[in-house]
């Protein structure tokens, strides 16, 4: 089994992998290519320091994702197509585990220029320039209260210590706030959750996105698994090389 026919297999197997976890839903941009998380996840690779996508998931996982973190840069820099798909790896394990922390289902990553809600551009300009201008046309004048507390919560918070875990959860949980905040939700119970929608609305939502959450999760654990073994094959070439 020559290394050709190895890359081949791993390419074949990174395009079955795409396959099983191609979107079924659309979701915030937390999950494409142009949004924070992936962001933070390409610095991270480019400094070697997990510290910058650690703040996306919670302490109860931080080993999880430093297990995955490790795992793709070992085996990086073997050659160009197993960077292409060891980043991939990485970014659509820190997406899953981000957005269930959310409660909310996975759906793939979303790729560049996919399409966001103009609310979510305003926000992140919001926060970029200080001040809620670039919104105020797209939300009610009675949310604006609301929002600019979050604004100044998300200011206050953001320029932290990228060493500081805390902190960077804390800026997060803030900045988490304000993007749901400008899409048109309300806090209740300490909790983000649709404000616009009847009770009845509301429950078959909440239905869907659990048959959702279930079916991407089969289709994730495939995909998942396809990764892995092109992971295995990639050591196994490295040390036949």
């Amino acid at each position: 089994m020559n290394k050709t026919f190895l890359m081949t297999s791993a390419a074949t197997l990174s395009a079955v992998g795409v396959l099983f976890l191609s979107p079924v839903t659309a979701s915030a941009h937390c999950d494409t290519m142009d949004g924070p998380v992936i962001g933070d996840a390409q610095t991270a690779i480019k400094e070697n320091n997990i510290n910058y996508i650690a703040k996306w998931v919670s302490p109860e996982e931080e080993a999880n994702l430093t297990d995955i973190f490790n795992q793709t840069m070992e085996v990086r820099d073997d050659s160009p197509e197993a960077q292409e798909l060891a980043d991939q790896y990485l970014f659509e394990n820190l997406v899953r585990v981000h957005r269930a922390g959310e409660g909310a289902p996975y759906t793939g990553v979303k790729p560049e220029g996919f399409p966001m809600a103009e609310e979510i551009v305003a926000a992140d300009e919001s926060i970029k320039i200080g001040n809620l201008d670039p919104l105020k046309d797209l939300v009610e004048s009675e949310e604006i209260p609301e929002l600019e507390e979050s604004l100044s919560d998300v200011l206050a918070t953001k320029d932290f210590d990228t060493a500081d875990l805390d902190a960077g959860r804390e800026y997060v949980m803030n900045y988490v706030t304000f993007t749901h905040l400008a899409e048109g939700e309300e806090l209740e119970g300490g909790h983000v959750e649709e404000g616009h929608e009847e009770a009845e609305q509301e429950e078959a939502v909440e239905v869907d996105e659990i048959e959702v959450e279930k079916s991407t999760t089969n289709w994730f654990s495939w995909g998942l698994a396809g990764l892995f073994f092109i992971t295995t094959i990639i050591g196994f070439t490295r040390k036949k090389a």
